[in-house]
């Protein structure tokens, strides 16, 4: 019993380091692509990050709003807007190649994406990773082996949804086009499903 509990403990400690770094690297790619020194800053009351996370610190409570427009380019230079998929429940997930949580729940999105495709769902997958990595974040979706769109990110896309503090960001997008779902840190597969039939059963 007790070693059962130490893993539990091991297990989310390890998930939290995961948070946190991701966390990190992505204020200081922020930062280094301002030309700005990165510096990390605790709210007064000296929360974790951890603890943000889990109370949608830092999401834009874009709950039961109209999902900001989105237009970015895939990997290959096309097009993509949020509109493209008007009366379909649609995903957007934040994420980048060194977000180790990412890496755990794209799996999952592969897998969900080809159970609730044909029930009028689709994936939009937005790297934040920088434009130079192209050829890394192609690779990487390959190896995954990904069967949904992948964008690359800007500022104006992320200032959009929230700023997009955390990685990996979701937010799950109705049919009426409205969010019905946000979160911010790694979700369970469970959690993750849930969330996709809540946006299935936004209907128009």
């Amino acid at each position: 019993m007790k070693r059962n509990v130490t893993v539990v403990l091991v297990v989310l400690v390890a998930l939290g380091l995961m948070l946190w770094s991701g966390y990190q690297n992505l204020q200081r790619r922020r930062a280094e692509r301002n030309g700005q020194p990165h510096v990390t800053v605790l709210d007064q009351s000296n929360r974790t990050v951890q603890q943000d996370v889990a109370s949608d610190e830092g999401l834009p409570n874009l709950r039961g709003k109209k999902a900001p427009q989105l237009t970015l380019k895939t990997l290959q230079g096309r097009k993509v807007s949020l509109t493209d998929y008007k009366g379909k429940a649609v995903l957007i997930n934040f994420w980048a190649t060194w977000c180790a949580p990412c890496k755990l729940e794209m799996p999952w999105f592969v897998d969900l994406h080809k159970q609730y495709a044909p029930e009028g769902f689709e994936i939009l997958g937005v790297s934040e990773d920088e434009v130079k990595d192209r050829p890394q974040i192609g690779k990487f979706a390959e190896k995954i082996g990904v069967n949904y769109p992948i964008l690359i990110g800007d500022d104006v896309a992320s200032k959009a949804y929230g700023g997009v503090e955390f990685l990996p960001t979701s937010y799950y997008i109705g049919r009426d086009g409205k969010v019905v779902e946000e979160t911010a840190g790694l979700a369970s597969r469970d959690e993750i499903e849930t969330n996709i039939k809540k946006a299935l059963a936004a209907r128009q």
